[in-house]
């Protein structure tokens, strides 16, 4: 058997693939240009009348209103939150909690107001405290760095504050210092991403804010807390630990107010919302719709608060305080000043005088980053700035007209009012809509890196298609196929870098590698041709075979037309968000419609019919309409399982009926104490269910009679991995208050049982590495009649005796054949599951991979992963049953409908697992199973939330395997009744013909190759559901859904296809390893 270049080809496939995907995400997620730029004091940026008068020391562009300011961000502050409504008898866990806000708004109108505080997708923490900070607009893709941050170098709000000497102390949030290393006069910083953890953060705060403020040595005093977030990451907005934070927030407050200063500026804000489920990443209406809340012992209104609280976006905040403590505005802003604070006490006109005067700075602002910007990137359209050019130009002289005549005292009153609020207006326009063309402008895309991207995949598929066509008809495959292209590659590579140490360019890696990976590409493709003209050559020297029949060729076109179409559908569905939107129900239907086609062109060509002949008058039907009950009961099963799944769904925010599944929150969420317990039980009866049905199976086919190392550990390693997991569901699922004395040991037991299953986990599946063998092999010299032996137990009929079917090879079964002409009846030899060793190692593996999937979702979820295994044995028996139905001549090769359905089952549990293709659906509390405290390193996080997300693809794509091995463990006798005495020859001839998966041994070069043409499939019905995505994501990139359903689908199926693939590649590798077990096995065994 050729190992090793089966799975040298496969890992080339898959780089081919990966470097097709990093092109066209390079130019598909590309960052907007930030520019070097800074502001300073010294710009010429002031309005006509302070160009010939001095502005107030400390004062930069306008003369400042406040000496100190306080930021206090409350993190996922939704604006429903801070709203108080006094007409609610009510109120939810999270309504009328913060009380102290309304208490200033409506005892003091002209301090305090509250916003609807608009935040910018994605609604990431790491973005909006840029968005926050630099007055710009984060792009798309830095919502992948949220948890690897790196410095902020854009020009913002805190280098402005310390490059004009103001002192920045920060307390809570540690993603500030990876965002702004060195600029804080002091700092305290606390873990932030254990979501978890309630009280850390915030009780760190509250030790040092109260102080801080009294001591007076500071000048912005900025306090991030998190408890509320994390809050509803845990338990969700309407529960009772929302309400004590909430509460919590609000006496903060309130005591803070006490110890504030005249000088002070109070900004209370929330960086983004949360939806239902306490979520948050998207641009739902909850996720962007935060809170702002402004306060100052000194009036800031002219006027008092509107009935309903103004919508401002979350940049507007950057030129508002900047010029309101009297320090520049950062170069790269585009918010909007927020005018209304810079009224002042006098009258109407002078309040819209100065209005206007901030105004102008923040124009003339924005005008100048346009103009630099524009210079450096051609992505803001030129009739759009000329356009913007017009409408600054015009308001600015038009203010200086204004201001001429002010001073020479030629208007009037109710004249000057008028003319200053439609001068007003102007300002706004012009800045409102330089923000829009910006926030449209600012996808930046790299046209002829996405076709390059998307180019790549499509080879790529139609690589793997031909490949696995031609690795069957050629004997010199692997040299021709695989060595020659590495070479055209590597040549390509060499080059190529030689040109970037010559010319002395930067090298980019990524390009380099994509032109080695065309360049490969075409390499297989120029001998695939030659291959191609020679066989062309031979067949058109021999006779046609033109007795074809028209029927015949239907039936073979429908063969691969049904499946096919199946998968066309699929991947044109990537191209309508209403599809993409709705996949959850999408997949299950195609996967049930794939099966019921299947039936019917078994019927269609005739296979499920009763056969003319004598044999109907036996018992009434024949062995085919007994097959044929039995299939239509595989596939009701299979409808009963895709319909249960349903009940496991999560909700996305386009589907505003939908309400997420009950099954996905915690049993720690559950009040009705009674439904815990019964869920806790049903939950670790499944589990031991799963064992007992596994450990079922191998005892089922002889693989639990040894005493080798792995079968010790599945006799009793399994069932101590689910007490483990039991024993930590059993603690998460109490209360925190609960247990009182006992928290301490708590804390200890939620490590140390993840900790124990990693751990025997891991155990196991080193033994299966190191030994994956669980054949029992015998010497025996008692009585035979042939070479199977009984089993070791007491049988209870005859049914036991099959289950232990000792498969020997076919050297064992020669010597056999000998003695039994000689006339011995004596067996040498007999082997305990060796039919089935191929497959007990990969159900091993994935029970393994099970356990560690089901303790990283919530407890209720292994339900749903029951269902998983329930319906992928569905499907290996329907796959079965169809080939045998249908007399396929071919067992070493997988037919397409069966790998087509076995993937539009990893995509239905994609979805029946909690998950969706959106951010806000990620269970980032999959990180910190087994973990009290923050991670040093994003390594692990990742690895861990990946495993949660994607649990379906990996369990189905090592479990690849099963697709080709299962019919030759199915391979039983038709009937158990008792049959007549044979002679040894007919006995030994029988047995021959119940191989199992020793066939595969007969042909190790079909081995090999129906190995790499299954991987080959795999991975293109893999690569056709990318190339949808991506060819989707480019043609509909100017889509208005683009970033809210095409951009997350392409970034889940890109993910979703390196996991699959990877995990294939293991699937396939260790059926290698048991091979190579297998051969020194049998080599062990010759040396008897």
């Amino acid at each position: 058997m050729q190992r090793w270049p089966v799975l040298l080809f496969l890992a080339w496939v898959c780089l081919l693939f990966f470097a097709g995907i990093g092109l066209f995400m390079s130019g598909f997620l590309l960052t907007r240009i930030e520019l070097a730029s800074s502001s300073s004091c010294s710009d010429p940026l002031l309005p006509p009348p302070w160009q010939r008068q001095s502005l107030p020391p400390g004062s930069c562009w306008a003369p400042r209103r406040f000496s100190k300011a306080v930021l206090v961000i409350i993190d996922a502050l939704r604006f429903e939150f801070a709203r108080f409504n006094p007409a609610k008898a009510s109120p939810l866990p999270y309504e009328n909690k913060l009380s102290f806000l309304h208490h200033l708004a409506t005892s003091q109108p002209r301090h305090a107001r509250l916003y609807r505080f608009r935040a910018d997708p994605p609604t990431a923490t790491m973005q909006r405290i840029k968005g926050l900070t630099t007055g710009s607009l984060p792009t798309f893709i830095d919502v992948g760095s949220n948890f690897a941050t790196y410095a902020i170098q854009e020009d913002n709000l805190l280098a402005q504050l310390v490059q004009n000497g103001r002192r920045v102390v920060f307390m809570g949030d540690d993603t500030w210092e990876g965002l702004f290393p060195e600029k804080f006069f002091r700092s305290y910083f606390f873990p932030s991403f254990n979501v978890k953890d309630l009280h850390t953060v915030d009780d760190g705060i509250l030790q040092h804010l109260y102080p801080t403020v009294d001591s007076g040595e500071w000048d912005m005093l900025i306090a991030h807390f998190l408890g509320v977030d994390h809050c509803g990451h845990k338990h969700g907005p309407d529960h009772p630990e929302m309400a004590k934070k909430l509460t919590q927030m609000n006496e903060m407050l309130r005591s803070l107010v006490d110890h504030l200063g005249n000088d002070t500026l109070l900004l209370v804000a929330g960086d983004h919302g949360m939806t239902e489920t306490g979520d948050h990443g998207g641009e739902s209406e909850k996720e962007v719709n935060a809170a702002l809340f402004v306060y100052s012992r000194t009036p800031l209104f002219g006027t008092g608060p509107p009935e309903e609280p103004e919508a401002i976006p979350q940049v507007n905040l950057v030129p508002t305080v900047a010029l309101l403590l009297g320090v520049p505005i950062p170069y790269s802003n585009i918010g909007e000043v927020m005018a209304e604070l810079f009224s002042g006490d006098g009258d109407t006109v002078s309040a819209a005088l100065q209005q206007l005067s901030v105004y102008h700075i923040n124009a003339k602002q924005v005008d100048r980053f346009l103009q630099s910007y524009s210079l450096v990137a051609q992505d803001l359209p030129a009739e759009q700035l000329q356009r913007l050019q017009e409408l600054f130009s015009g308001a600015v002289e038009e203010h200086a007209q204004l201001l001429d005549q002010v001073q020479g005292a030629t208007l009037v009153p109710p004249e000057l009012q008028s003319r200053l609020g439609s001068l007003i207006s102007r300002f706004q326009l012009y800045l409102r809509e330089a923000r829009a063309v910006c926030t449209q402008s600012w996808a930046r895309f790299n046209s002829l890196r996405m076709v390059g991207g998307c180019t790549l995949i499509a080879a790529s598929c139609l690589l793997c298609y031909m490949a696995a066509e031609l690795a069957a008809s050629s004997d010199s495959f692997y040299h021709s196929c695989l060595l020659y292209p590495l070479l055209w590659g590597l040549v390509v590579a060499v080059v190529l870098g030689l040109a970037h140490v010559l010319t002395q360019e930067g090298l980019d890696l990524l390009l380099v590698s994509s032109c080695a990976a065309a360049a490969s590409q075409l390499g297989f493709f120029w001998h695939w041709w030659g291959q191609h003209r020679k066989r062309a050559f031979l067949v058109g020297s021999q006779p046609p075979l033109a007795n074809i029949g028209i029927r015949q060729r239907l039936r073979a076109w429908l063969g691969l037309a049904f499946p096919m179409g199946i998968l066309l559908f699929r991947c044109g569905a990537m191209f309508s968000d209403s599809f993409v939107v709705f996949e959850a129900r999408v997949a299950p239907f195609l996967l049930a419609s794939l099966v019921m086609l299947l039936v019917g062109k078994l019927h269609w060509d005739g296979r499920l019919t009763v056969p003319e002949g004598p044999k109907q008058q036996v018992l009434g039907f024949s062995s085919y309409r007994r097959e044929m009950w039995y299939l239509l009961c595989l596939v009701a099963m299979l409808l009963v399982c895709v319909r249960l799944s349903g009940f496991f769904h999560q909700c996305r925010e386009e589907i505003p009926q939908c309400r997420p599944s009950l099954f996905l929150s915690p049993l720690a969420s559950l009040r009705n104490t009674r439904a815990k317990n019964l869920f806790y039980l049903l939950c670790v009866a499944l589990l031991a269910g799963l064992v007992y049905a596994v450990r079922s199976w191998l005892r089922h086919y002889g693989n639990l009679n040894s005493s080798d190392p792995l079968v010790l550990f599945v006799r009793w390693g399994f069932p101590l991995v689910v007490l483990c997991i039991a024993c930590y569901w059993a603690v998460v699922s109490s209360a925190d208050d609960s247990l009182g004395k006992l928290q301490e040991l708590v804390q200890v037991a939620v490590v140390a049982f993840p900790w124990a299953v990693y751990g025997l986990a891991s155990m196991g599946l080193l033994l299966l590495l190191c030994n994956p063998m669980t054949v029992f092999a015998k010497d025996t010299r008692e009585l035979a009649g042939s070479i199977v032996t009984p089993y070791l137990g007491v049988p209870s009929s005859e049914v036991d005796f099959l289950h232990v079917i000792p498969q020997i090879y076919k050297r064992m079964q020669e010597s056999q054949k000998s003695r039994l002409e000689r006339g011995s009846c004596k067996a040498t030899i007999a082997a305990y599951g060796l039919g089935s060793v191929y497959s007990a190692a990969l159900v091993i593996a994935l029970t393994l991979l099970a356990f560690l999937l089901m303790l990283l979702h919530s407890e209720r979820l292994s339900l749903a992963f029951l269902l998983l295994f329930l319906e992928a044995f569905v499907l290996l028996h329907i796959h079965t049953h169809a080939r045998g139905l249908a007399g396929d001549a071919e067992p070493f090769s997988v037919p397409w409908y069966a790998v087509i359905s076995w993937l539009l089952a990893a995509s239905q549990f994609f979805y029946s697992t909690g998950h969706q293709p959106i951010f806000p659906a990620i269970h980032w509390n999959a990180a910190f199973v087994g973990f009290h405290l923050d991670h040093s390193t994003n390594l692990l996080p990742a690895v861990l939330v990946g495993a949660n997300t994607f649990a379906s693809h990996i369990l189905f794509a090592v479990g690849c395997p099963l697709l080709l091995l299962w019919p030759f463990v199915c391979e039983m006798p038709s009937s158990q009744k008792k049959k007549p005495k044979k002679e040894p020859q007919e006995e030994l001839q029988e047995v021959e013909e119940h191989m199992m998966e020793m066939r595969l041994r007969e042909s190790p070069e079909k081995f090999s190759t129906a190995l790499l043409q299954l991987g080959l499939k795999y991975l293109f019905v893999l690569g056709a559901q990318l190339l949808a995505c991506v060819c989707a994501a480019m043609i509909l990139r100017r889509h208005l859904m683009v970033w809210k359903v095409f951009a997350p689908k392409f970034l889940f199926e890109s993910l979703g296809f390196v996991v699959s693939s990877i995990c294939l590649l293991l699937g396939i590798s260790l059926v290698m390893r048991v091979d190579c077990a297998v051969s020194t096995w049998f080599s062990r065994l010759q040396l008897r």
